[in-house]
């Protein structure tokens, strides 16, 4: 089971990273960076998610049907003449119900941590969020994933090695206000200690329960 960091380091990982820098217009190299940081935090909010019967039934139904991981099929065709606009909303509407109100917060960070303009950021991650579903519908595929436990592992897997600057760059997304935010149950999840209650509640729901 390959991580995200090392889906990253593949000729699959650069051959993304090149189509996102190119539709973008940010260079490949501020793109790598922010897609080795935004994804995990993707990941660990999904990840929360799957901790309820109804979240990781949604999850594993959508990464059956519409993220089964054909698009990744022809990355050459995705980007060729630039991304389609069904999967540019499709990637709005993922990192809508991910995040939720917390998008903004999360552009603005990683465009600290990157000296990328937060506008950018958000492109890039409306691109990668239909990839990054791809590549978990055929990481389930391959690992024959069918019940909570088994995607619960799967997505923990895939989180594992993370360096210590993504680990800070969560921290740095701690919502201090108290209110239960997902961003509160990711850093609790990678850097350990205590979890607010609340969080992901049912932002996934809209997206995955259709």
């Amino acid at each position: 089971m390959s991580g995200i960091l090392d889906l990253l380091n593949s000729d699959m990982g650069r051959q993304m990273i090149s189509g996102v820098s190119n539709q973008t217009g940010t260079s490949a190299s501020d793109t790598s960076n922010v897609l080795s940081m935004a994804l995990p935090v993707l990941m660990g909010a999904m990840k929360k998610n799957v901790q309820t019967e109804q979240g990781a039934a949604g999850l594993m139904n959508a990464l059956s049907g519409k993220h089964n991981g054909s698009i990744l099929d022809n990355l050459g065709g995705l980007f060729d003449g630039g991304v389609d606009d069904s999967v540019m909303n499709d990637g709005a509407g993922i990192l809508g119900h991910v995040l939720g109100g917390n998008q903004a917060n999360v552009q603005n960070a990683l465009s600290s941590q990157s000296g990328v303009d937060a506008g950018s950021i958000g492109q890039i991650l409306q691109v990668a969020a239909p990839l990054l579903m791809g590549f978990l519908g055929k990481q389930k595929q391959q690992s024959n994933v069918n019940d909570a436990s088994g995607m619960n592992a799967l997505l923990g897997g895939m989180l594992g090695g993370q360096p210590k600057q993504n680990q800070s760059l969560i921290a740095s997304l701690i919502d201090a206000d108290g209110d239960g935010s997902v961003l509160d149950d990711v850093a609790g999840m990678v850097l350990g200690g205590s979890k607010k209650k609340g969080g992901l509640g049912g932002l996934l729901g809209g997206l995955f329960g259709k």
